[in-house]
């Protein structure tokens, strides 16, 4: 089952999904819609974080409020690494030269 959140669709299942190592630290291409719903699922987080702590209740994994928190940033990540990888400048250079020396 899927999610749709600002024109973004995402799985249900986010917080299963693994994200290879070697793409995890590399910038990305975020269009205006990921964006925009990074940008709702962060203050969702945010949100629902501030009030966690205001209620001053005791961490708990199996706390519905700590679940629900933990489902938005496994969103968060899915959209995130949902957007295409922004090529290196070494892997720019290559095209590049490759289509010169055609």
């Amino acid at each position: 089952m899927a999610t749709t959140i600002a024109g973004c669709t995402v799985s249900r299942h986010a917080e299963t999904q693994a994200v290879p190592v070697s793409n995890a630290s590399r910038r990305r291409l975020i269009s205006a819609k990921a964006g925009h719903a990074l940008e709702i699922l962060s203050h969702a987080v945010e949100y629902l974080t501030d009030e966690y702590v205001h209620e001053a209740k005791h961490l708990s994994a199996h706390d519905p409020q700590v679940e629900a928190i933990q489902i938005l940033m496994a969103l968060n990540r899915e959209v995130y690494f949902g957007c295409p990888v922004m090529p290196t400048f070494k892997e720019r250079l290559r095209v590049l030269f490759r289509f010169q020396a055609l």
